[in-house]
């Protein structure tokens, strides 16, 4: 033993290298099958996998410039960064974007801007701006409420994303006097910081479901008569990452805490069903609805990918013969998604944002009912000059996910899938969360809203008017290529909006319905 101690201890550092190399070759070549490469290049195979590995890092740090990244490229994060902590979001020396490329924004300014007057909200608050209308207004709703920002967080579950992010979002959207959407996994201990709330309602129902999975109305009234801070209820029939597809929470993933929540049993795989059991037709989801609104006395909308449009013409004719259905509807454009979806669904299914709204909104349009509704919009708006954009094709409001994620910290590593989300933000991994610090990243959401609303309203006001539901469709010019060069959104899109009732910012602001009190009052 001692000469065998003596041996080993005789062998250099780099002896020891070379054997460990030996052993990985003999491992590559003798005993494992399953990769090629590394049996037919020992040890030089593995660099290939080393490199492949950390391949994204690489081209979003080091090989992709500034504006060709997706879903978000480098110079959107950095605003997003920017603005959320409060730095300096300008750009000098120019846009170095390409503004003769397909589909390229040009906002129509004024010759002479809007100009606010002493006493007027804007005045004393340049961040104040909540949506123009009422959801639940037109069908008298007992409890009906207007958004107290135009900006909003979009349904994001908690499961899908951690306490900690779910918790932070929950207070930087009270902070900024915004709504969050709770997402189709219930309403958690995370969602109830305070601020404005969506309850929605997936296939599975959590939180409100019966013990079959069926939902059950006592629970949904229980829920609300308990949490005064839902606002609303939200049906959602699609998402834009994978419409028509359900999902499975792995049974291995069921805490405690997450079955509780979702009214689910531990110990068992949780289906997200890909239909609802509740209704199977127009005339149901529309009985559904109203069902919903006469017990809790709460607007109650519905959000959805868009694809056919059979369906939605039912829907229109149906909701103007009776004058019954939902009071808002969220489109969600097929670019977006914050969980794991196939990539056949998530590339190809449903489509993106600018076509679907303008599908859906000018079927309402057509049967004179979009005056009715509230349109809320999700889909990479949360910018000012794309929110622009959605505002003058007939968006009262927009959802944003990923943004929202970015102002907390999210680094867009595109591993929500793998609960190995670096940031922390997009998985149930302790350690991972710990890194999040909740009141320093709330003020970080609230800053990024809050400075979306104050760049929004400039925009607006360079365009002369004083709110952003006075875009109109010839307010904002798109590069449509070959020799007609650029074409206002109605000409390109075959419609123009149905004016919006307004009259002026200060009428909003006294309105009994308005939320995010504590923001706005303070």
């Amino acid at each position: 033993m001692n000469i065998i101690a003596l041996f080993l201890g005789d062998i250099p550092w780099w002896g020891w290298i070379l054997i460990f190399l030996a052993l990985v070759a003999v491992r590559d070549i003798f005993v494992q099958r399953a990769h090629t490469i590394s049996h037919n290049f020992p040890i030089v195979g593995h660099l290939r996998y080393l490199l492949e590995s950390i391949g994204p890092e690489l081209r979003q740090y080091l090989v992709a410039n500034n504006r060709e990244e997706l879903p978000f490229n480098r110079i959107e994060r950095g605003w997003i960064y920017a603005s959320a902590k409060k730095e300096n979001n300008y750009e000098g020396f120019g846009t170095d974007r390409d503004i003769y490329s397909h589909q390229y924004l040009f906002v129509n300014n004024a010759m002479i801007p809007y100009k606010i007057k002493e006493g007027h909200p804007n005045y004393t608050d340049k961040y104040f701006l909540p949506c123009a209308k009422i959801m639940g207004a037109y069908r008298n709703r007992r409890k009906p409420f207007r958004p107290g920002s135009v900006i909003n967080i979009s349904a994001m579950s908690f499961g899908s994303l951690s306490a900690k992010a779910v918790e932070s979002m929950n207070l930087g959207a009270k902070k900024a006097g915004a709504y969050h959407n709770t997402g189709e996994g219930g309403l958690s201990p995370y969602h109830s910081n305070g601020a404005d709330v969506i309850f929605q309602i997936g296939t599975g129902y959590f939180g409100v479901r019966d013990k079959e999975g069926n939902f059950s109305m006592k629970k949904l009234k229980k829920l609300v008569e308990e949490n005064p801070f839902v606002r609303g209820i939200e049906i959602k029939l699609s998402q834009g990452a994978k419409p028509g597809k359900g999902g499975v929470l792995p049974a291995k993933k069921i805490t405690k805490e997450i079955a509780g929540i979702r009214h689910v049993d531990t110990g068992k795989d949780v289906l997200s069903p890909v239909n609802h059991s509740a209704f199977s037709s127009i005339p149901e989801l529309i009985d559904f609805v109203e069902r919903i609104a006469e017990e809790t006395g709460l607007p109650v909308g519905i959000k959805a990918a868009i694809g056919k449009l059979d369906q939605w013409h039912e829907l229109a004719i149906l909701m103007k013969e009776t004058g019954k259905g939902p009071d808002f509807i969220t489109i969600d454009g097929g670019e977006g998604g914050t969980g794991a979806a196939p990539p056949s669904f998530a590339d190809h299914v449903s489509l993106p944002w600018v076509y679907a709204f303008s599908d859906v909104y000018g079927i309402f349009k057509e049967y004179d009912i979009a005056d009715r509704m509230v349109f809320i919009a999700s889909g990479k708006l949360g910018f000012p000059a794309k929110a622009a954009m959605a505002f003058a094709m007939g968006a009262d409001c927009i959802n944003v996910a990923r943004e929202a994620m970015m102002s907390i910290g999210c680094i867009q590593a595109q591993s929500c899938h793998t609960n190995r989300c670096p940031s922390g933000v997009a998985t149930q991994n302790k350690w991972l969360q710990s890194g999040i610090n909740v009141p320093l990243k709330s003020d970080r959401l609230e800053q990024y809203f809050k400075t979306f609303r104050k760049e929004f309203l400039e925009v607006t006001h360079a365009c002369g008017y004083e709110h952003p539901c006075q875009f109109t469709m010839d307010d904002v010019d798109v590069s449509v290529g070959d020799r007609n060069l650029t074409q206002t959104l109605a000409a390109t899109y075959q419609y123009n909006k149905v004016k919006v009732p307004f009259e002026s910012m200060q009428k909003i602001k006294e309105c009994p319905y308005l939320g995010g009190k504590d923001q706005h009052h303070a």
